[in-house]
């Protein structure tokens, strides 16, 4: 038999590992890399398009964790589809979503070399890109424990250095260099100003939610994965909202003239620069590169289960995708393979990688939804008044609000994502003769653990 796995995970992931793990991919201190320009985009009212963006993730958060629930599996929103949905339809998202996993290590690594050769200018960035690959993809390698450890350190730190920015704000107000008190009338929502700002500001920080969805490709490693990956994906988006939303409140409070930034991009640095001077300026520096690492770790290891699963069902070469290390217990060609991909940051612009990633993550949202209404409102019959509100109105507030993010795309976003969609397609097409024959799938059975399940084509 082709590519034949020679080993199995091993289920070893807590709830509190697998919220770590995705905390890292959200990267909590993501909030300062977009704050300038969503300051300007909303004109000043960053906590309120954070509170809106928030009550939107957290339908789509839902749907995930009731998918999760009924499949256990590592291959996420390409799983749900295929079982719920269509397995032709199933594959085309999985293709989509490869887009938001394979891009998301190599813009991590990218931010990471800008960074450092900002600091440090005599090292070019190129070495850093390529240190920091080596490093990461060595982690991954060494198994999934290791990857939540290192993770653990990196998002402790993350936290540690946004707890002292909000302290040094709040001691900065104190002192009366602010004309705003923490406890002030400013509030979320100016009436002088239209809410369509705040509505695009939304659309912006809706992406920085990335990372609770990431946990359910970890699933395959969950310690009891039905009560504890739903739960994860939930902390996950809640604790990363509520961050959000304090930080960019006491941002907006202690520097509430967001038109005299110097440079839009890096305005959280001239606010770290304004509360704590040149130290914490370089504290400051150290935690946005952290950031970037332990995002950079945790959406390798995602990436490489998403091709593990498409892997093992046959839908990419099983030889290199659906192997695991007998020894080590991961996907250790995925993890290499990701990490020669993620190369291209040596050549890739910021804002070419970001337009995959927006383009894959809103198929795999969208698409997640639309899952939990064919499997649980039409296929499962649950249209009782509780079914219809958890499996029909909830589902659609969240593919609506998703949809409405397309009209948010850039045209490169679109037009990049659509031809990768019609490569898939294509593809596709071969794979299954014209369509004379279904895709293969895995017959998944809840009492079968997801390894030991045997590839059947599925009309």
């Amino acid at each position: 038999m082709e590519g034949k796995p020679s080993a199995t995970f091993v289920r070893t992931l807590t709830l509190r590992s697998l919220v770590i793990l995705g905390l890292a991919y959200m990267a909590p201190m993501t909030v300062f890399t977009t704050y300038g320009v969503v300051a300007q985009t909303t004109h000043g009212m960053v906590s309120m398009a954070y509170v809106l963006a928030l009550a939107a993730m957290l339908f789509t958060a839902y749907s995930y964790g009731h998918m999760a629930k009924e499949y256990p599996l590592s291959g996420s929103a390409y799983t749900y589809t295929q079982k719920s949905i269509s397995p032709h339809i199933g594959f085309l998202v999985g293709w989509s979503v490869l887009l938001d996993y394979l891009f998301l290590p190599m813009i991590n690594f990218l931010l990471a070399g800008t960074f450092l050769s900002a600091a440090f200018p005599s090292i070019p960035s190129s070495l850093w890109i390529l240190l920091f690959i080596v490093i990461i993809t060595c982690i991954n390698v060494f198994g999934i424990q290791m990857t939540a450890k290192v993770n653990g350190i990196l998002v402790l730190f993350q936290f540690f250095v946004t707890a002292l920015f909000v302290i040094l704000s709040i001691k900065k107000m104190i002192e009366g260099e602010s004309d705003l008190l923490f406890f002030s009338s400013l509030q979320l929502f100016d009436s002088k100003d239209s809410f369509s700002f705040v509505l695009s500001g939304a659309s912006i920080l809706c992406l920085s939610f990335l990372g609770f969805d990431a946990v359910t490709t970890l699933s395959e490693e969950t310690v009891d994965p039905k009560k504890n990956v739903p739960k994860a994906i939930f902390l996950v988006a809640f604790i990363g909202g509520i961050l959000f939303i304090l930080v960019s409140y006491i941002t907006q409070l202690v520097y509430p003239n967001y038109h005299s930034f110097k440079v839009v991009d890096s305005a959280s640095f001239e606010i770290a620069a304004y509360i704590g001077g040149t130290l914490f300026s370089s504290v400051f520096l150290a935690g946005i590169i952290t950031s970037t690492i332990a995002s950079g770790i945790s959406s390798h290891a995602s990436a490489s289960r998403l091709l593990y699963a498409m892997g093992r069902e046959s839908m990419l070469p099983k030889r290199l995708f659906a192997y695991i290390h007998p020894k080590y217990k991961t996907p250790s060609r995925n993890v290499i393979f990701i990490g020669v991909l993620s190369l291209s940051a040596l050549a890739m612009d910021v804002v070419t990688a970001a337009s995959f990633i927006n383009f894959g993550a809103l198929i795999a949202f969208t698409f997640v939804n639309i899952s939990v209404i064919f499997h649980y409102y039409i296929r499962g019959k649950q249209r009782d008044f509780k079914g219809t509100c958890r499996y029909l109105i909830s589902p659609i507030i969240g593919a609506v609000f998703t949809v409405w993010l397309w009209t948010s795309l850039d045209i490169k976003s679109i037009s990049l994502g659509s031809i990768w969609v019609v490569i898939g397609f294509i593809y596709l097409v071969y794979k299954t003769s014209f369509f004379t024959k279904a895709p293969p799938q895995f017959a998944f059975d809840e009492k079968t653990e997801p390894n030991q399940l045997k590839t059947e084509h599925i009309s």
